[in-house]
């Protein structure tokens, strides 16, 4: 997941000056207001937002939204293209490293040191966020809200990696031995961060 930031559009070969830079960020600054500012988020609150850009090999993609207000839950809002029909699990994982796939991202994100169960249990890892549904076409859409997963403070998930897995997650309930370890959700068909 990574932060929403401004972005300084600016010649490859040349520096960038203020002149060229100072709209942008004006531009950004005044659309970063509109989330802080006491007049709009409720209950005077701030707000923050990421973004997960996922790929993979096999032609799977997608985009996932964070969203995080004040000390309340993040909600995650994404599609993601290219799977097979069902259910795959879905987890933020304890590393941003994407340097050889989706096996450099680590196990899921767990700083309590807990086993793998369901986003609703209370023995779970943080980054047990269940299973995305793809239907016919291949295609998930989905909303989670999630209190484990903030996008501040010292149990963060900006700068960890989203992954999509091939099979389901079972929960931690499957009994299979890998099931309170990874939920027995097979390989990691994409991630991004």
């Amino acid at each position: 997941c990574r932060p929403l930031v401004p972005i300084y559009k600016v010649h490859k070969d040349r520096p960038a000056t203020t002149k060229q830079i100072l709209p942008q960020i004006i531009h950004f600054q005044a659309i970063s207001s509109l989330f802080t500012s006491k007049g709009i988020t409720k209950d005077h609150k701030t707000m923050a937002k990421g973004v997960a850009v996922l790929n993979s090999s096999e032609g799977v993609k997608g985009t996932i939204f964070f969203t995080h207000e004040g000390n309340g839950a993040t909600t995650v809002t994404g599609t993601v293209s290219g799977l097979k029909p069902g259910l795959h699990g879905f987890h933020v994982h304890a590393l941003g490293d994407t340097t050889n796939g989706c096996m450099s991202t680590g196990p899921h994100f767990n700083p309590e040191g807990k086993t793998h169960g369901a986003p609703e249990d209370a023995n779970r890892h943080a980054g047990d966020l269940g299973n995305i549904i793809v239907g016919d076409d291949g295609t998930a859409t989905f909303t989670i809200t999630d209190s484990q997963i903030p996008l501040s403070g010292p149990n963060s998930i900006v700068g960890r990696a989203v992954v999509v897995h091939a099979d389901p997650d079972d929960l931690g309930k499957g009994g299979h031995e890998l099931s309170l370890s990874t939920g027995n959700a097979g390989g990691r068909v994409a991630c991004g961060k």
